[in-house]
């Protein structure tokens, strides 16, 4: 059988190879010409499975979503685990793919995290985590998540191995001290502070339960 003239192109393929180019070069180095060249098609041809750049892009943050696995449930009285198992998934994903970080800020696509707040909400309800507390931990998870992680993906090549870069030990003792008796890797710091986050919530609903309503 003849091959054909022309590569066959497919939006999963597109994709991938988008990633790749800016996994391996950088933001700045791609193009849709670029993406072209490297797939041995012609510009005009992405155009048929993505209507521009920005459909392009919201499916290259898709996909680094999709990556994220979702982690196995843990005995409802160990709730906790899953939200700081789902977080380190979503953290590494996001690190395997640090160039790809501003695509995430400016693309993230809602459906998808839309779709896992549901099954975890689900989860939620089932652990017996009270209902008005899911939404709190719901939008929490989302800003420190995200937030940390794309912060960590951002950092610059010769700033990644340090948890504050740029400290001046004349100028900050103190924190130059601090940082030299902190034992926990940035990973660690990202797990413990899942954890505070989660078991503060739960502090909390129980100390105003405690207290009751206003005004007694």
């Amino acid at each position: 059988m003849a091959r054909p003239l022309q590569p066959l192109l497919s939006r999963e393929a597109i994709v991938a190879a988008t990633l790749k180019i800016i996994d391996v070069e950088g933001i700045e180095a791609f193009s849709m010409p670029r993406l072209a060249k490297v797939m041995g098609v012609r510009a005009p041809s992405l155009y048929h499975h993505f209507k521009n750049k920005t459909e392009l892009m919201t499916e290259v943050a898709r996909a680094i979503m999709v990556d994220t696995p979702f982690p196995r449930r843990p005995a409802d009285e160990n709730w906790p685990d899953l939200f700081v198992a789902l977080a380190l998934n979503f953290r590494r994903s996001i690190l395997r793919h640090r160039n790809a970080a501003p695509i995430l800020l400016e693309y993230l696509p809602r459906d998808v995290l839309i779709a896992m707040y549901e099954k975890v909400a689900r989860f939620l309800e089932k652990a017996g985590v009270p209902q008005h507390l899911h939404v709190l931990i719901l939008d929490g998870m989302e800003k420190l998540s995200l937030g940390a992680s794309l912060s960590e993906a951002m950092k610059t090549p010769e700033s990644q191995a340090q948890i504050f870069p740029h400290v001046d030990a004349e100028e900050e003792p103190t924190l130059t001290s601090a940082l030299a008796a902190n034992e926990w890797s940035a990973e660690q710091i990202f797990e413990q502070t899942i954890r505070s986050f989660l078991v503060g919530v739960m502090h909390l609903d129980a100390a105003s339960r405690a207290e009751g309503p206003a005004g007694q």
